[in-house]
């Protein structure tokens, strides 16, 4: 307790705390010391705490009742000119129910809210494990949220605690274990009261954990490295941008990584962490930084290698999966994320090209020939598909642009809308729809993208912008 709420309860005429119907209140039992027998107590007992109601409002409609009468109860007392001490285990506005008396009292009363010592901050001390460092990200989680929800938040951060434990426990347990956090994790209950337990999470009995429990995730910085005969290789799809286009899932893996191999315009999207190697290189080495990175994994380290966009669209992981497919990198896994690719990101700001039936090319002809390109050009342009066209130019490709809109002006109207995305995500997009008879090859560029639409397509007035571009999702009959 803090000297400051020492000092209230001695200056309280009443002291209210909350407890389940067997009468015993943690908060009183931290407090009893400093109760005297002239305190008028208040004991708000909850009608229901985890059983079944019968309350026509259910659950909720219970709790509203009982903090409403709560309120009503604490307020004869205030109306009497008593000063009145509501006491919480904790911080009284951290999951606390004193927030709830406050919301119904504190217009109305002089207020002075107390801050405590919550059990995040009692669960880390009790371990002597610093909670977060530097500029890692702590997310506090109740293990009441659904598992999907939880496994991704625990996969995405640095640092966590989840609390509420109790009957949630084999949810947490397995949400840890999803999210390929479960060794670090660790188990704190009641901290600092009696009775407390501090324990390795993978091993706690499920059936002797209580409510008041907290699984915790402590700082990565200066933890020992994992001790590992053999790593793995994630391929991590950034998106086309930064964080924002980042999966949960895809964060994890960037945040759990002894090493980052990629690129090193995407390598620089992401965040540095202490004790993380960064590879970089250029943009023309896919199976050189392959190798490299399945050669790390050889030696027991975990190997995130970075791709912008997704990294099955014209990107790294085929580069790493034709490198394992290598004798001497049969034995290391490999997995790939997903990401948010240019063509989804590009139609989502420019409305809905992609609604219906779509083809994706690449015009680069760095890999294949550019008969071929036009081999599937006009395929794709006969069978009336919208065309997502990746890779449109560079500073040493100027002409392909101009040679794939002759040919599809075989086949297309020349008011056939034209999404020009440049940049998606980034602090220079832009976004415009142009007739494919104007699409101008000089404004084309490798941070572009092109959707080229069907003979469906249309484009339309709508705010907040001045049009948008979709495509019907029902393809006429005739």
């Amino acid at each position: 307790m803090t000297v400051r709420a020492v000092e209230i309860i001695a200056e309280a005429d009443v002291i209210a705390y909350h407890s389940a119907r067997h009468g015993r209140s943690i908060a009183r039992s931290i407090a009893a010391k400093h109760i005297r027998a002239d305190h008028i107590e208040e004991a708000l007992v909850y009608p229901v705490t985890t059983e079944t109601t019968e309350h026509p409002g259910g659950y909720r409609g219970a709790m509203e009742e009982f903090y409403a009468e709560a309120a009503a109860r604490l307020a004869v007392h205030l109306d009497a000119g008593r000063t009145v001490a509501v006491l919480a285990e904790g911080d009284p506005l951290f999951y606390g129910s004193y927030m709830h008396m406050h919301k119904r009292l504190a217009d109305r009363y002089d207020t002075e809210v107390v801050p405590g010592v919550t059990s995040v901050s009692a669960a880390a001390a009790r371990l002597g494990a610093p909670l977060a460092e530097g500029e890692e990200v702590l997310t506090i989680l109740p293990g009441t949220l659904p598992e999907e929800e939880l496994t991704a938040r625990l996969a995405a951060t640095d640092v966590a605690v989840v609390m509420k434990l109790g009957r949630t426990f084999p949810k947490v347990r397995r949400a840890l274990e999803r999210a390929g956090r479960l060794d670090e994790a660790r188990y704190v209950e009641r901290a600092t009261m009696a009775g407390e337990r501090t324990a390795e999470l993978a091993g706690v009995d499920p059936d002797s954990v209580p409510y008041f429990a907290v699984a915790v995730l402590p700082s990565r910085v200066d933890a020992a490295p994992a001790v590992r005969e053999r790593g793995e290789v994630v391929v991590v799809g950034t998106g086309p941008a930064g964080p924002l286009w980042l999966t949960p899932e895809s964060r994890g893996a960037l945040a759990s990584a002894d090493d980052l191999v990629g690129y090193t315009t995407y390598l620089d999207r992401v965040p540095e962490r202490s004790g993380q190697r960064r590879h970089g290189s250029d943009n023309k080495v896919e199976s050189e930084r392959a190798e490299f990175a399945l050669d790390l994994a050889r030696r027991g380290r975990r190997v995130a290698v970075v791709s912008g966009g997704d990294p099955g669209v014209f990107a790294m992981a085929t580069a790493v999966l034709e490198a394992a497919a290598q004798p001497e990198y049969a034995d290391v896994p490999v997995r790939v994320l997903p990401g948010v690719t240019a063509a989804n990101a590009a139609a989502a700001a420019a409305g809905a090209p992609l609604g219906h039936d779509y083809a994706t090319i690449s015009l680069s002809d760095r890999l294949k020939p550019w008969e071929v390109i036009a081999e599937r050009l006009r395929a794709a342009a006969s069978a009336d598909l919208v065309l997502a066209l990746y890779n449109p130019g560079s500073r040493s490709r100027t002409w392909q642009v101009a040679k794939a809109r002759d040919l599809l002006l075989e086949y297309r109207s020349p008011e056939t809308p034209v999404v020009v995305g440049r940049d998606i995500g980034g602090p220079e997009q832009s976004v415009r729809t142009v007739p494919l008879g104007e699409l101008n090859p000089d404004e084309v560029d490798m941070r572009t993208i092109l959707l080229i639409g069907s003979s469906q397509t249309r484009t339309t007035p709508r705010p907040p912008g001045p049009h948008i571009t979709w495509t019907p999702r029902r393809y006429p009959e005739n």
